[in-house]
C-alpha cells in the first residue's frame, strides 16, 4: 500500500510540474487556434470584431478565398518559395556537414562563423539583404557592374521575375547553418567502426556514402527536411520586410496575404480562412513525417 501511494504521489508531482506548460499551451496556442477556426466561419469585419453579433456564413469565407486569384498565387508562391529554399539550403548544408565532419584544426572557428547568420534575427537579415539588392546603391549591383556582367543597376526586389529569387537566397543564407548543424550531429553519431569494416571489405568512398551514410542518416535527413519545410512554409517576417508581398503580388505568400486580409482590408473571416489553409498544410506534413518515422521504427 505504501508503495502504491508513493507512486501516486510521484505521479501527481509529475502532473504538477507539467501543469504550467499545459496552461501555457492552452492559453497561448490552443485558444488562438480554436478562435481562429471559429471566426473563419463568421462574417467578421472591423465593425463586428468586438461584437458578439456576428453572422454565421459557413464555408463562404473559404469559397471566397479559393476563388480569389491572389490567394491562388499566394499558395503557389508559398510552395515555390519553400521548395526553392529547401533545395538550396539542404544541398549546401549537407556539403558543409560532410566537410566539417572531417575534423581539422580550424573547423570549429569556421563553423562558428557560419552559424552567425542563423543566430541573427530574421528582420535584421531581411534588412541586410534588402539593402544588398537595392537598385541604387546595392552591393549586388555594384559588384556585377564592376565585373561588367550588367550595364545598369537592376531592381532585384522591384522586378516580379527576380524578387522571389532574392527572398529564396536570403532565407537560404539563414537556413544553411541550421541544416549543417543538424546533419553534422547525425554524421558524428554514425559509428566509425562501420566505415572501417567497409574499408576492409574494399568499399569505395561512393559505396560507403550510398550504403552507410545515407541509410544511417535517413532519420536526421527526414527531421531536417520536415523542420525546414515548416519553418520556411510559414514565413512572414522575411517576406514582409523585404518585399511586403510585392511587386504586384509577385512574392505574396499565405502568411502575408492572411495579414493583409485581416489587418489592412479588415476581412478577418477570410484572413482566418487563409491562415487555416496554412495550418492544414503544415498539419498534413507533420502527419506524413510521423507516419514515416513510425515505419522506420517498425523496420
Amino acid at each position: 500500500m505504501k508503495t502504491k501511494s508513493r507512486e501516486q504521489r510521484e505521479r501527481m508531482l509529475g502532473y504538477f510540474f507539467i501543469l504550467p506548460a499545459v496552461i501555457y499551451m492552452l492559453v497561448f496556442i490552443g485558444y488562438p487556434i480554436v478562435y481562429n477556426w471559429i471566426i473563419s466561419f463568421q462574417d467578421v469585419t472591423a465593425t463586428t470584431l468586438a461584437s458578439s453579433a456576428r453572422d454565421f456564413v459557413g464555408f463562404d469565407n473559404y469559397k471566397a478565398v479559393f476563388a480569389d486569384s491572389t490567394f491562388q498565387k499566394a499558395l503557389l508562391h508559398t510552395f515555390i518559395y519553400t521548395v526553392g529554399c529547401l533545395v538550396i539550403q539542404f544541398s549546401l548544408g549537407f556539403l558543409f556537414a560532410m566537410f566539417f565532419a572531417k575534423k581539422f584544426t580550424v573547423s570549429k572557428p569556421i563553423r562558428g562563423f557560419i552559424v552567425i547568420s542563423w543566430m541573427l534575427p530574421v528582420t535584421v537579415t531581411a534588412l541586410v539583404f534588402k539593402f544588398m539588392f537595392a537598385e541604387g546603391n546595392g552591393i549586388i549591383n555594384t559588384i556585377l557592374m564592376n565585373l561588367h556582367i550588367i550595364k545598369e543597376p537592376i531592381g532585384w526586389l522591384l522586378n516580379g521575375s527576380t524578387a522571389m529569387w532574392g527572398l529564396i537566397i536570403a532565407n537560404s543564407w539563414v537556413g544553411i547553418p541550421f541544416n549543417m548543424l543538424l546533419l553534422t550531429t547525425g554524421l558524428n553519431n554514425i559509428p566509425a567502426d562501420v566505415y572501417e569494416a567497409a574499408s576492409i571489405d574494399g568499399a569505395s568512398g561512393l559505396q560507403k556514402f550510398r550504403k552507410i551514410t545515407l541509410p544511417l542518416l535517413k532519420p536526421t535527413i527526414m527531421s531536417v527536411l520536415i523542420l525546414g519545410f515548416v519553418l520556411t512554409f510559414k514565413v512572414f517576417d522575411l517576406v514582409y520586410v523585404m518585399t511586403g508581398g510585392g511587386p504586384v503580388d509577385a512574392t505574396e505568400v499565405l502568411s502575408t496575404y492572411s495579414y493583409k486580409l485581416s489587418f489592412q482590408l479588415f476581412h478577418f473571416g477570410e484572413g482566418s480562412a487563409v491562415a487555416n489553409v496554412l495550418f492544414v498544410c503544415l498539419f498534413i506534413v507533420a502527419l506524413i513525417y510521423l507516419k514515416t518515422i513510425s515505419k522506420d521504427e517498425v523496420i
